[in-house]
């Protein structure tokens, strides 16, 4: 008898992490190939319980389930139905964007929301409720799918939409795997006239330039994004580069293109590894500093109307395979903040704190964010996000992360959970108001509480 069947789970014991390779944790892992397997998983589970997991992306233990079930739905993947009249696609809870986009953007569509990675499910883009570079303009994931196919820890489906189901629907966009497995969607998509991007670029001296900038640049483009400078102190506190962009029209390309007819290419840039092997102090605040500041000084002052690509607006990282090793052997967090507007003092307190502390990060953004919808844990919310990479081995960065989480709340924000590793379960109730309201409808889906995952464990998400 193998050590899985005495789980009474079905799978084989792997060592799982989330993609900031911090924490870790043994767990049976399952790898359906079909979507009745998908939907059957979670029922075979021993005493721990399942939760789904897509391609890894979630920086945490969202998708994690020490000595429990994890059910991988990579191999459940397809474009069921493209309907062209509707705007809409129908595809199975595996199916990458990256695999999504090369069957809609040669038809003059993109996905409605992505984050910044095409490495994700859309069942792990729904169970996190995603946002993108657009969320003032467009709203979060859940508010572009029309139905979803949910199966329960028994094996059930139920399809839910948020007119027939809106209580169930909201509870699982957001829901982090947690009330079900998702097998299938259909979402709508986004028409684009080309495949490339029509950028404006500015190289911005500090925050409050920023914040005006964003606000405004947010006005007239669909796309948004500062990259930050957190080495930065005093006058330069808040230095950046801001994109943002617009998919380009037909007229914007270059006559060449237009005879062509190659407005509509999707064409993915071949990834670059990253090293297998990197030294836990290769990325430290000298070698980081130099990097912002080249970063920084080679960003143009003021450049309007770059065509790019999808892949280098969108999913620059995604051009380094593995760049997540880059952070070295014990791996790196990921911290991300939602800090709603007119509390902009707050905002600038958290990156004075981190520009003193000089914490080395070279992946930190800034985006603001529109109205939220209506799921109980969905992280967006009228206000700003501030996300930043920081290693592992920075042991000094706890106490003043756990500072600045409750400098969140006491202005009544919230951290990601798609993104959280270390928070303190007493302040997920001050940040989710509505955690009971969740719970509720959670446990009336799965009253025996068989979807679970080391996250739900670790901040007492199911009370």
């Amino acid at each position: 008898m193998t050590e899985h069947q005495h789980d009474g789970s079905s799978g084989e014991l792997e060592i799982v992490t989330g993609w900031g390779r911090n924490p870790r944790s043994a767990s049976y892992v399952a790898r359906p190939t079909s979507p009745d397997e998908l939907a059957m998983a979670v029922k075979a589970a021993g005493p721990r319980g399942g939760i789904p997991r897509g391609l890894g992306r979630a920086y945490g233990d969202s998708a994690m389930n020490a000595g429990g079930l994890v059910v991988s739905s990579p191999q459940v993947s397809g474009v069921l139905e493209l309907d062209n009249e509707a705007g809409t696609a129908r595809v199975l809870a595996g199916t990458s964007i990256e695999a999504l986009l090369r069957e809609i953007v040669p038809h003059g569509w993109f996905v409605p929301v992505t984050p910044g990675t095409h490495f994700v499910t859309i069942g792990g883009a729904i169970a996190a409720d995603v946002h993108g570079k657009d969320h003032h303009a467009t709203g979060s994931f859940g508010a572009h799918v029309r139905s979803m196919v949910l199966a329960l820890p028994d094996g059930t489906r139920r399809t839910l939409t948020a007119q027939g189901e809106p209580e169930q629907f909201w509870a699982t966009c957001g829901g982090m795997g947690l009330t079900g497995t998702i097998v299938e969607a259909t979402i709508d998509l986004h028409p684009i006239e080309t495949s490339v991007l029509k950028v404006d670029s500015d190289r911005v001296p500090d925050l409050d330039t920023l914040l005006s900038l964003l606000v405004e640049g947010g006005r007239t483009h669909r796309y948004s994004v500062a990259w930050v400078d957190f080495l930065a102190r005093g006058r330069s506190l808040g230095r950046s580069v801001l994109s943002q962009g617009d998919f380009a029209t037909v007229d914007d390309l270059p006559a060449r293109k237009r005879r062509a007819r190659r407005s509509h290419v999707y064409d993915p840039t071949p990834t670059v590894p990253a090293p297998t092997f990197v030294p836990g102090g290769l990325l430290n605040r000298a070698s980081i500093a130099a990097f912002n500041e080249l970063w920084y000084r080679k960003a143009p002052r003021r450049r309007r109307g770059e065509l790019q690509s999808i892949d280098t607006f969108f999913y620059p990282l995604d051009m380094v395979d593995g760049w997540n090793r880059m952070y070295g052997p014990r791996g790196f967090l990921q911290w991300q903040c939602m800090v709603p507007f007119g509390a902009e003092d707050v905002l600038r307190e958290i990156i004075e704190a981190l520009a003193e502390h000089r914490a080395p990060s070279f992946l930190a953004v800034l985006k603001y964010f529109g109205e939220a919808d209506p799921g109980p844990l969905s992280f967006p919310g009228p206000g700003w996000t501030l996300a930043l990479d920081v290693p592992a081995s920075d042991r000094d960065l706890a106490p003043l992360l756990d500072r600045l989480d409750e400098r969140v709340v006491e202005v009544g924000g919230r951290l990601y959970l798609a993104k959280d590793s270390r928070m303190r379960p007493e302040l997920l109730p001050a940040m989710y108001p509505r955690l009971d309201e969740w719970r509720a409808v959670r446990d009336a889906m799965d009253p025996d509480r068989r979807m679970v995952s080391d996250l739900a464990r670790r901040l007492n998400l199911l009370g």
